[in-house]
């Protein structure tokens, strides 16, 4: 059984899960509060899988793996189908490519750690919090759909739901909550609402997690 310790809100984790389900495969979450207490990911027993304090974590067989996106990766080696890289190499980039915008060049600077960050330490209020997020969401949302504009196809890299697809939506679902414009990224929207036709991304989504709150 694949164990994979998550929290319903983390996007990393919501990539993790979308993969998962994508490739039909089953597994059991254990839940990881990242705020009650002062936070479950500074437990001992959860800093021995990881020392950065981060969800997700991944157990297979003998292997604890931590990142999503290498998660991801193994996921797709080990389970090569329905794959989420493609065939050639590069295609593969592309798709890494895509994937890190939002995972890398995005994701840290509005995730948890750094909105409390902000707020807690640095005594900035919920406005500038939210200003703060609002605007790196924007100028990474506007170069992506500069991207994604440019191609043909349903999905962030043409016919087929790749990593890229899983990294997508929960950037989305997030720029939601925080009340982003998206209106002018329509091709990130349709994408976007496609995938929300499929029932492992439905799956995936927070409130359906046993964690919800």
């Amino acid at each position: 059984m694949i164990e994979l310790y998550s929290y319903w809100r983390s996007s990393a984790a919501y990539r993790v899960r979308i993969a998962l389900n994508w490739k039909r495969l089953e597994y059991r979450i254990y839940p990881v509060h990242l705020t009650k207490g002062g936070g479950e990911q500074f437990s001992p027993w959860f800093k021995a899988m990881n020392p950065s304090h981060a969800v997700p974590i991944l157990r297979h067989q003998d292997n604890t793996l931590h990142q999503s996106l290498a998660i991801i990766e193994y996921l797709d080696e080990r389970f090569p189908s329905p794959p989420l890289l493609p065939k050639s190499a590069p295609d593969r980039a592309i798709v890494r490519a895509l994937a890190l915008d939002i995972a890398a060049d995005t994701h840290p600077l509005n995730n948890l750690r750094v909105l409390n960050y902000l707020q807690k330490t640095l005594g900035h209020n919920e406005t500038t919090k939210t200003a703060w997020y609002q605007h790196w969401v924007a100028t990474s949302l506007q170069a992506l759909e500069t991207r994604l504009a440019q191609s043909e196809g349903k999905y962030c890299h043409g016919d087929a739901v790749t990593m890229a697809d899983a990294c997508l939506v929960p950037q989305i679902y997030n720029a939601q909550r925080f009340d982003c414009d998206l209106t002018p990224y329509p091709k990130i929207v349709a994408i976007y609402q496609h995938l929300l036709t499929f029932e492992a991304f439905q799956a995936a989504k927070p409130k359906r997690q046993p964690d919800a709150e």
